[in-house]
């Protein structure tokens, strides 16, 4: 059974309910996912911040190593989030019919490219054009 309310591209059949459960079966996993390591990383960057207020006494080079640490942590947590973000508009986008449309141009993304990257929100050409820039 299609679901017609998604958008494909002309040489694609529509999306099948398995398929666009499947979508959003990963699509919520990754949400857990996600969830569980920010609640990680914050009680790493908890710790981390707390040792270094707690460290006194330590050489340079000990201070200079928790520093990288806590920066690469903050990092990650940052990439962490935007997945997250992009994860939840992605649904949302699969709720509203509006998944696999592309939000530049508004052609279809494809649903090769969506099964691969489930968060793709620009087709081929548009995400090629923005790398160029």
């Amino acid at each position: 059974m299609p679901n017609t309310k998604l958008v494909v591209r002309d040489d694609e059949k529509p999306w099948t309910v398995t398929e666009t459960k499947t979508v959003r079966a990963e699509l919520e996993a990754d949400l857990d996912r996600l969830r569980a390591e920010l609640t990680a990383s914050a009680k790493e960057l908890q710790d981390l911040l707390r040792d270094g207020v707690d460290g006194a006494g330590n050489d340079q080079a000990d201070v200079g190593s928790k520093g990288l640490e806590r920066d690469a942590e903050l990092s990650l947590a940052a990439n962490q989030r935007e997945l997250l973000q992009q994860t939840e508009k992605a649904l949302s986008r699969l709720e509203s019919g509006a998944y696999g449309q592309c939000e530049s141009c508004g052609e279809a993304i494809g649903k090769m490219r969506l099964m691969a990257f489930p968060r793709a929100t620009l087709c081929m050409t548009c995400k090629q054009r923005e790398e160029r820039r």
